[in-house]
């Protein structure tokens, strides 16, 4: 196993050029003048598995963006690994607060800056080049199938409805995921927990058009405003969420877990300087890593309305919006969030405006067991790699597809993410330090050799 290190020397440069190749697509899933690149996207991810030694790779048309798949039989018999990405990335405004072009990759202080050098172009190429680098050695121990989409940035809207069609096609003892972070280079840490995710968007209106501010204003209200006191309402001076029954499914961790948690690195001084903010704030009673860990959230993630241009235009809006998430732990179920926030959120409302709630996209959260062989494997293969034990983690990032891969096609899903707080994922100056995508390659070729020792034995 230890050659490992010796190829990707010797092929560093080659794997950041054709990394390279599929970040200077612009992938957007979530704008739709982006069609075509997202087939483009596809076709290269299509052209990689193939050149990286799979026997069979094709593009397959979904409602929406198509889906990659590809694998490599050794043994009908054999343990089968599902490897699962992503090739849409995030949307790049605000664009003038990137230092350089967001599809043009640059490597700057031992990073490489683009959109989607992480989330999750990045990340799902450290799988590709692993396998490229197990068949090229003829050491690849199992069978590796790629299920490569092209929605996870929305929410994976036709990916359920996918795994319903090729239930038998994606049939795997395992799910492979590199699409989460570890708490830093020199801790590795396991993904063993998502949030859910419910993402709400809400139209506030008041008059049929906008208004003159001096002729109108004081004598009707202004949608923006109402909004604004609405959302406010939203939480309570203890910062718990005021929807009725939100809490009702919320599973409280016991103090031992409490405890056990609490054992994971964490600096606050350091996680405050890298923000550069002065203090941190969340629901009280509870650490920054619960917060983020074992406690719902609710953020606004944009609000706008009125005249946002240069200079000034004095109206009263017709209309306000915003889109508010809602971060949801294991056993809330995303649906009936989604239903308790629309009625919440209707019945606020004063009688001078209307509103209208509509739930863009949603998914389950997920626990990982840390006793099932994939992590026990996932476990040495850090260990070989850092030269340490990983720190099991409950993550406050949402991959809503990972509970429907368990719900759809009975799989459970190992999260080996590499990424890093700092890497600015769905941020300007988005990144991925090289040592993270290197030696992301070399951790998951030990997996697999460890994986197939410990499901043979």
């Amino acid at each position: 196993m230890e050659e490992i290190k010796n190829y990707i020397e010797q092929n560093k440069q080659r794997f950041l050029d054709e990394l390279f190749g599929l970040i200077r697509i612009p992938s957007i899933s979530s704008e739709s003048a982006r069609k075509d690149d997202m087939l483009k996207a596809a076709e290269y991810w299509k052209k990689t598995l193939l050149s990286a030694g799979a026997t069979r790779a094709e593009i397959i048309p979904t409602a929406g963006n198509p889906v990659v798949f590809g694998e490599k039989i050794i043994d009908p018999h054999g343990p089968t690994v599902l490897v699962y990405g992503h090739y849409d990335v995030m949307p790049v405004d605000p664009v003038d607060l990137w230092t350089s072009p967001p599809f043009e990759p640059e490597i700057r202080d031992g990073k490489i800056y683009a959109r989607g050098a992480d989330d999750d172009k990045g990340q799902s190429f450290m799988q590709a080049k692993a396998f490229e680098y197990l068949i090229k050695s003829n050491t690849l121990p199992c069978n590796v199938k790629f299920m490569i989409e092209g929605e996870e940035e929305i929410g994976s809207p036709n990916l359920g409805k996918f795994c319903d069609d090729y239930k038998e096609m994606l049939k795997a003892d395992i799910i492979l995921v590199s699409d989460t972070s570890m708490i830093a280079p020199d801790i590795p840490s396991i993904t063993t927990g998502l949030r859910g995710l419910s993402y709400m968007e809400v139209e506030v209106t008041g008059p049929n058009r906008d208004l003159h501010s001096g002729l109108f204003g004081g004598a009707v209200a202004n949608p923006a405003n109402v909004l604004a006191k609405m959302i406010a309402s939203l939480k309570d001076d203890k910062e718990r969420i005021t929807i009725k029954g939100f809490y009702n499914d919320v599973l409280e961790i016991s103090p031992e877990e409490r405890k056990k948690m609490g054992m994971a690195p964490f600096n606050l001084e350091e996680y405050k300087k890298s923000l550069d903010i002065d203090g941190v704030y969340g629901e009280e009673g509870y650490t920054t890593m619960e917060r983020t860990g074992i406690r719902p959230a609710l953020d606004v993630n944009g609000i706008w309305g009125g005249y946002t241009g240069e200079g000034a235009k004095t109206v009263i809006p017709s209309k306000a919006y915003a889109k508010i998430s809602m971060r949801l732990v294991p056993n809330q179920d995303h649906v009936k969030v989604s239903m308790l926030f629309e009625e919440h959120f209707k019945a606020i409302a004063p009688p001078y405006v209307k509103v209208k709630v509509t739930a863009l996209h949603g998914g389950q959260g997920y626990v990982s067991p840390t006793d099932m062989p994939a992590y026990l494997a996932a476990e040495k293969a850090y260990e070989k790699a850092f030269g340490k034990m990983p720190v099991p983690v409950r993550s406050g990032g949402s991959i809503p597809i990972i509970s429907t891969f368990e719900s759809k096609l009975g799989i459970k899903s190992i999260l080996m993410g590499f990424g890093l707080e700092s890497d600015a994922i769905h941020s300007p100056n988005e990144n991925y330090p090289l040592q993270q995508f290197f030696k992301g390659i070399e951790t998951i070729v030990y997996f697999y050799h460890y994986y197939t020792a410990g499901h043979k034995a």
